[in-house]
């Protein structure tokens, strides 16, 4: 019996076939790839008076959830001489270094080219632009705050930066190691 007659009645695929579906898959998975490669990277501002607890904290989660999948930045109307110590304790305990970053004033030019602008008690001092999409976090103010009163807002911060990303259609790099703790969230 020859290999086609065989394959035709015992319902195997021929070689050929096999060979021309990978080959398709390999197709579609490039372009899906092309595609991805093309679409923007989206963009978002943290903002709050001080630029020194809140908006830093979420900056931080940004990029450690995101990694190079999305920008960020962050900005202050008022922006303060450091960032607040106890929110760089409260990031250090979860792996997150926001030691470097320096309290930055936001220029309507910054503002106007993110995606998306997150604004954290800054109320009337925060700028709004038409074609923008805004969204106001009700958070604690960590300003003068100790360790203790800071991990909520940091946690707080963390699962909205999740629900953004996931908003925006980026994938989160999720393991987070807590200071203290074996394993991992």
């Amino acid at each position: 019996m020859t290999a086609r007659r065989r394959s035709r009645e015992q319902g195997t695929t021929p070689w050929w076939r096999l060979h021309l579906l990978a080959l398709t898959a390999v197709d579609v998975n490039a372009t899906i790839a092309s595609i991805d490669s093309h679409r923007p990277t989206p963009a978002v501002l943290f903002l709050c008076v001080h630029n020194a607890g809140r908006s830093q904290m979420a900056l931080g989660w940004f990029r450690h959830l995101a990694g190079g999948r999305a920008v960020a930045g962050s900005g202050g109307s008022e922006p303060a001489d450091e960032v607040n110590p106890a929110a760089v304790a409260a990031m250090a305990e979860v792996g997150i270094d926001i030691s470097e970053e320096i309290p930055k004033l936001w220029t309507d030019e910054v503002v106007r080219v993110a995606d998306v602008v997150i604004t954290m008690g800054c109320g009337d001092a925060c700028p709004f632009y038409p074609g923008t999409r805004y969204e106001d976090w009700p958070l604690d103010d960590p300003a003068g705050q100790g360790l203790e009163a800071v991990r909520p807002v940091r946690d707080a911060i963390e699962t909205r930066v999740r629900t953004l990303l996931g908003s925006l259609g980026v994938p989160v790099d999720g393991a987070v190691q807590r200071a203290g703790d074996d394993s991992y969230l």
